[in-house]
């Protein structure tokens, strides 16, 4: 269910970034090579990956923000009631996917069996390749300086060297969040760096293969 995809989320310090591969797969059958598995959420505030069937992933994506909007950002709170919805609603429930979603503070999986997982080591993985990733971002992590997009995109291109169903072109979004000590940002102030974030993204986007998500200080 769950094989063509690697996602890994590293934190490290202030910031915190969430990358995939872009390969979709059909049994043996490559069918595309640069979808995006990661995308924005609440204003630009949130980062999120899926795992699974991309229909459904999308459907989770929708319902997850809703909570996010309900809760007014509050990531936990969020994925708790998230999580709830998932195992008991009877069409939720039939929806295959695994989601890692973080924001400045936190960083979290969510299945639909219920569960919300917290990283032990500011690590989060899934996928065919995630194990493979996760294993090359915790020794990066642990014995370089290198920042958490570095650790990311090199952990990344390491399972797809290992994983048949894990490509090298990196995909990803890019979000602006505060500090983990600051307050939600005003909505002026939102708008104001999201315009300097879209001048980021497209500077960053000059390598298609190099793009990670990634949290931008304010």
């Amino acid at each position: 269910m769950f094989r063509g995809t690697t996602i890994l989320s590293v934190r490290r310090g202030n910031k915190v970034v969430i990358g995939g591969d872009g390969q979709v797969t059909l049994g043996n059958t490559v069918m595309k090579g640069n979808a995006r598995k990661v995308r924005r959420l609440y204003h630009d505030q949130v980062i999120a990956g899926f795992a699974g069937a991309t229909a459904d992933a999308f459907t989770l994506f929708e319902h997850f923000e809703g909570k996010l909007e309900k809760h007014r950002g509050n990531l936990t709170r969020a994925a708790v009631e998230m999580a709830k919805d998932w195992r008991t609603d009877r069409a939720l429930r039939k929806l295959e996917a695994l989601l890692v979603i973080a924001d400045a503070k936190t960083s979290l999986i969510l299945s639909g069996t219920g569960d919300v997982i917290e990283p032990e080591h500011d690590l989060m993985a899934i996928g065919s390749g995630g194990a493979f990733a996760q294993a090359a971002a915790r020794a990066l992590l642990e014995n370089t300086d290198l920042s958490a997009r570095e650790i990311v995109e090199r952990s990344l291109n390491i399972a797809a060297d290992i994983c048949i169903y894990t490509n090298m072109n990196l995909a990803g979004r890019l979000v602006a969040a505060a500090r983990r000590n600051r307050k939600t940002l005003p909505a002026v102030a939102l708008h104001r760096n999201a315009k300097a974030l879209e001048q980021v993204e497209r500077d960053f986007n000059v390598g298609a293969r190099n793009q990670l998500a990634d949290h931008v200080d304010v």
